[in-house]
């Protein structure tokens, strides 16, 4: 059996400089993998790659939105020239805008969706020739328990991250033979800038930690340890899975 360890690994991390997506570059780091991230902010992203060299020799960040289809190319390009195997790819990336349904203009919900969930399926598609080198490599889809349950997080997020449990559900199988594992994780509420604002409602972090088995909100790093195994050789026979990280909240009936 393989190692627990991400040794001679190339992974691309989305959206990798806040919340999850740090926690998640932290992670790997520090179980040997070689991690290019990504994040739209040039400031932010130059800013956590010097932090990191401190500590860690194969870092680097690139300043992408990854639904802007020259942004992703620039990725690619990275890539193909820096590494030309990908083992690999966390869709962290992601936003959302807060609504009654009928509040949303068009332009807010496409742009949820096109973070969301389309970002991710281009992405995947780009770099499937880069996957598909490594022999064994692992999408690690990052989704929400909205996807599953309304949590009155608005309809476009909740549609954005249902359709990224299916795509991963789709192309796990359709991928399995060329050795690419696609699984997706669903976090409950973490402490993540994201997450911040609604957080610091008492009532609204009241009701969601009384429906919440462990009694409190997830760590950003609880939810990086679920996407760091996925990409481990270790987890070479789970594909096309949700694995659905909150404290219980979905066993919780009553």
């Amino acid at each position: 059996m393989t190692s627990w360890d991400l040794n001679n690994k190339n992974i691309l991390v989305t959206g990798g400089t806040k919340g999850i997506g740090k926690a998640t570059v932290v992670s790997c780091l520090s179980l040997g993998a070689k991690v290019l991230f990504t994040a739209r902010n040039e400031v932010e992203v130059n800013a956590l790659e010097q932090e990191l060299k401190a500590t860690y020799t194969h870092v680097k960040g690139i300043a992408a939105d990854v639904s802007d289809p020259t942004d992703r190319e620039k990725i690619k390009h990275w890539i193909t020239d820096q590494w030309e195997v990908l083992h690999a790819l966390v869709n962290n990336a992601g936003i959302n805008i807060r609504k009654a349904t009928l509040a949303y203009t068009e332009e807010e919900y496409q742009k949820v969706l096109a973070i969301n969930l389309l970002a991710p399926f281009e992405l995947s598609t780009l770099l499937y020739p880069c996957l598909e080198k490594a022999e064994q490599a692992s999408i690690i889809n990052v989704a929400s328990v909205a996807g599953s349950l309304d949590v009155r997080t608005g309809s476009p997020y909740g549609m954005s991250k249902a359709g990224l449990i299916q795509q991963s559900r789709n192309l796990a199988v359709e991928w399995a033979s060329a050795g690419i594992r696609v699984n997706t994780v669903s976090p409950w509420f973490t402490t993540t800038p994201l997450t911040q604002n609604l957080l610091a409602n008492d009532e609204k972090k009241s009701n969601i930690i009384a429906r919440t088995p462990l009694q409190r909100v997830a760590e950003a790093e609880e939810v990086a340890a679920v996407i760091t195994f996925l990409a481990m050789d270790k987890a070479s026979y789970v594909t096309g899975q949700n694995w659905i990280v909150d404290g219980g909240l979905t066993a919780n009936a009553l």
